[in-house]
């Protein structure tokens, strides 16, 4: 069985931002674990990320960070990425698409949506 679980936690940069000139920068901490009973190769990435002015932008690649991890059942992987917007808000969500190595079958893995907010603005 494929079950394949990403956490996130977003984290604003406010030194790498700009409010003044609405670039707000943030960065995203993704762990994806592999609870299934077999290997899993992220082959590629699909975000979509909204602003507050309901902008979307989509964004899709090989990997993720130059990279195609395989994940061992019970493994995991982790790794960090950035996002800028020109609004103090956003969200983001999305998929990795996976593929099984036995059998080469592929599945998409999906990321939740997650907000991404300069701390202060939202109540």
């Amino acid at each position: 069985m494929n079950r394949i679980v990403v956490e996130v936690t977003p984290e604003y940069l406010p030194g790498q931002s700009e409010p003044d000139n609405n670039k707000f920068t943030f960065a995203y901490h993704i762990a994806i674990r592999n609870l299934g009973d077999t290997p899993a190769q992220l082959i590629s990435r699909h975000w979509v990320i909204t602003d507050g002015d309901g902008q979307t932008q989509e964004v899709r690649g090989a990997g993720v960070v130059g990279q195609q991890p395989v994940i061992a059942p019970g493994g995991r992987y982790q790794y960090n990425s950035g996002c800028p917007l020109t609004t103090p808000v956003g969200t983001m969500h999305g998929s990795y698409q996976m593929q099984v190595l036995d059998s080469q079958t592929t599945f998409d893995a999906r990321i939740a949506p997650f907000r991404l907010a300069v701390p202060g603005v939202l109540n």
